[in-house]
């Protein structure tokens, strides 16, 4: 209600100005009850025409010429009218502006005449009708002139809106050129040497069974790990080239995770709570990433250890926690690396907690909670 305000005021005022005007012309009528209700009406026509300027301006027009008829108005009566006309044809409607004007110059010169003492001079009525002529054709030019600014403004705008989308979005097309090529390249050099990792693996594994050995559990699981690597290194690069036709990596993987991790020598317990449910995307990539990378620190620092992966589905939350039951006091510093670093950012990038320390009673922890119901 507030932006109609100053129309209501505006009304008011002319409503004032009108009654004054009719009590103290000496060729006015006596104002009466009718005519107030009158002056009322235009001012609640003139208070919505805002938002409804077509019903507003039939009302003022016709409630300003009824008033100029009984009681003689005079030119006063137009300008509540002429206010209408501008606002109507500066909200697009110029054809019903411009026929109202018409059918109240019409009818206002109409009363003239006929009201007109024989000593009036009917110069002054063709004067003065033709002045309320040029005052309408103003109005009308007014409300063309006044919505063409404000559309080209408008447009000013939205092309200003448009240009600043267009930078946002070169920005982002070079920001994912040069993430491909970092990937490109990282793929390009880390392929080659887990190519040469596996390769060595396979000839070492090949080699003891020609011999009729079997093959040391640790060149099986290089082999495996390096093959999993590269596959991984192909898929991260598929995802920067199409996102939505790559094969991403999720907690229904965490299996096979556990198991090249036994196959390193690592016993690994899974534990699954919960109905495993839709989970978004990244929270499912964010999940796996911090099992894979809990499990390499377990096959890389805790020594002979053994290691429980634990899945919490619940309804707000998923949490992620893997423990190893490896030596080492408790005491010691956590100084995070590179791991524990990405970790962190994965999870705390999507709303979620991560908390990594030594334990009491030995070993290592890492638990990480997701919260699914969109909240931090």
């Amino acid at each position: 209600m507030r932006p109609d305000l100053p129309y209501l005021l505006g009304g008011v005022v002319l409503g004032g100005f009108l009654l004054g005007n009719a009590a103290v012309a000496p060729d006015a009528d006596p104002v009466r009850a009718v005519d107030v209700a009158l002056v009322l009406a235009m001012a609640a026509a003139l208070a919505v025409c805002r938002r409804y300027p077509v019903p507003a301006l039939l009302v003022v027009a016709a409630s300003m010429l009824a008033l100029h008829v009984r009681v003689h108005a005079g030119v006063s009566a137009s300008f509540a009218v002429l206010a209408t006309v501008y606002i109507a044809a500066w909200r697009g409607h110029r054809v019903a502006a411009a026929v109202t004007s018409l059918a109240f110059l019409g009818g206002f010169l109409a009363y003239d005449i006929s009201a007109a003492p024989a000593a009036r001079p009917g110069q002054q009525v063709v004067e003065r009708t033709t002045l309320l002529l040029g005052w309408f054709v103003a109005a009308n030019v007014a409300g063309l002139v006044a919505r063409q600014r404000r559309a080209y403004l408008e447009q000013v705008e939205q092309r200003a809106a448009d240009a600043e989308r267009t930078r946002e979005e070169m920005a982002l097309r070079r920001a994912g050129e040069e993430r491909l090529r970092i990937a490109r390249d990282l793929h390009d050099s880390l392929t080659h040497s887990i190519s040469v990792i596996k390769v060595q693996a396979g000839i070492a594994v090949h080699l003891a069974r020609k011999h009729g050995e079997e093959p040391l559990p640790a060149l099986l699981a290089i082999q495996e790990a390096g093959g999993a690597a590269m596959r991984e290194l192909r898929e991260t690069l598929e995802v920067l080239r199409a996102p939505a036709a790559a094969d991403r990596v999720g907690l229904d993987r965490v299996e096979e995770l556990a198991e090249r991790t036994r196959a390193a020598g690592v016993p690994v317990r899974l534990t699954v709570t919960g109905g495993p449910a839709e989970l978004p995307v990244e929270v499912d990539q964010a999940g796996y990433r911090v099992v894979q990378e809990a499990l390499t620190n377990v096959a890389r620092h805790a020594g002979p250890a053994g290691a429980e992966v634990r899945l919490d589905y619940a309804p707000a939350c998923l949490t992620v926690s893997v423990v190893d039951d490896g030596p080492g006091p408790a005491t010691r510093p956590v100084t995070p690396g590179v791991g524990l670093n990405g970790m962190r950012e994965r999870v705390t990038g999507l709303g979620g907690t991560l908390q990594a320390a030594h334990r009491d009673e030995g070993g290592f922890a890492v638990r990480a909670v997701f919260p699914l119901d969109g909240a931090a």
